[in-house]
């Protein structure tokens, strides 16, 4: 079997439109600069000391050496490419590249980056937008013109949207070409897994702690099913693994200093996944308003996220919308039950 490889998937699509040609040119661009970064995650402490903190952003989040690296990389790559504006996790205001390009990019070189020095899975999540002028990268979602990531794990895959469903590629190192192996990745509608980190329960509001706590219930409990959890700390392998089976993913905000608002960022993390799930047929919210939808304040501004299968989405939806949606539980699980105080 023959499986197009990327470029060719991008050909077709952009054919003789001068800005789909553009977009093309650009996703090109960041997936050699994947490859570089792969290449150094699976060298590993043989590369240097990847993992080791530079410095902390503004808010207080480290800044590993890779994160820096892989900075570097996408930067340079996007030099080559149509884009007028960058703006990345690691640079605290958007850079100007080409002043004629007609494209801005919002990137996440490293997402996961505290995994480095454990070998699991990271990634580069990207948005590529339409280059209107200095707040081009502030454009509400719905304006993407592409987005995706690269995941670097046992296998280099890319996860791609163009508008026109999701789709993975999967690099063949023998040829060093990115391949076609899913070409309409959609996530189930229902599913009886769910990510998130239960550690920081007693922190979230009731709609989510109720939603957890359902599921926890299991076949006895009012969903009347037993669901699994997973959760990596590494969004990326989240959002691939929920593409290939099914899955519901909770980063909600919490009452936690510094976490009211949650804390992914919305213009390089949020848009971009809900983007391409959203093409897979699922669904993404900030607990309640679609991802998509919401106007970015500024470049690093964080949001609350829920996205997967889209069944799981809404009802979390529901939940925080209107206390009468969530299923009478018993007091096991109730709000002062044997589990509360």
């Amino acid at each position: 079997m023959t499986r197009p490889t990327l470029q060719d998937h991008l050909s077709r699509w952009s054919q003789a439109d001068d800005v789909r040609r553009d977009v093309a040119s650009t996703v090109l661009a960041l997936a050699g600069a994947g490859i570089k970064i792969s290449e150094l995650l699976a060298a590993g402490p043989l590369a240097g000391a990847l993992a080791e903190v530079r410095g902390h952003h503004a808010d207080g989040d480290s800044q590993k050496e890779l994160d820096v690296i892989a900075d570097d990389l996408v930067r340079e790559a996007l030099t080559a490419a149509p884009v007028a504006l960058l703006g990345s996790e690691e640079a605290d205001e958007p850079v100007a590249l080409d002043p004629a390009g007609t494209l801005a990019v919002a990137v996440d070189p490293l997402d996961g980056s505290s995994n480095i020095d454990s070998n699991m899975t990271v990634g580069t999540i990207f948005s590529i937008l339409p280059f209107v002028g200095a707040e081009a990268l502030l454009q509400p979602g719905s304006a993407q013109l592409a987005a995706g990531f690269l995941i670097y794990g046992p296998q280099l895959a890319l996860v791609l949207t163009v508008g026109a469903g999701t789709q993975i590629f999967i690099l063949d190192r023998a040829s060093g070409d990115f391949l076609l192996a899913e070409e309409r990745a959609l996530v189930a509608p229902e599913t009886a897994e769910y990510a998130v980190n239960g550690s920081n329960l007693r922190h979230w509001d009731t709609a989510i702690r109720c939603y957890v706590e359902d599921c926890q219930a299991g076949a006895d409990g009012p969903r009347g099913k037993d669901f699994n959890t997973r959760w990596v700390a590494s969004m990326v392998a989240d959002v691939f693994r929920i593409l290939v089976r099914g899955g519901v993913y909770l980063y909600p905000g919490d009452a936690r200093r510094g976490y009211t608002q949650g804390r992914l960022r919305l213009v390089y993390e949020a848009n971009p996944v809900a983007f391409l799930m959203e093409q897979a047929q699922g669904a993404a919210t900030d607990g309640q308003r679609p991802i998509l939808e919401l106007r970015p304040a500024h470049l690093h501004q964080r949001v609350p996220l829920v996205f997967g299968s889209r069944g799981e989405v809404e009802r979390i939806a529901r939940y925080h919308i209107d206390a009468t949606a969530m299923p009478e539980r018993s007091p096991l699980f109730g709000r002062r039950g044997l589990l509360r105080a």
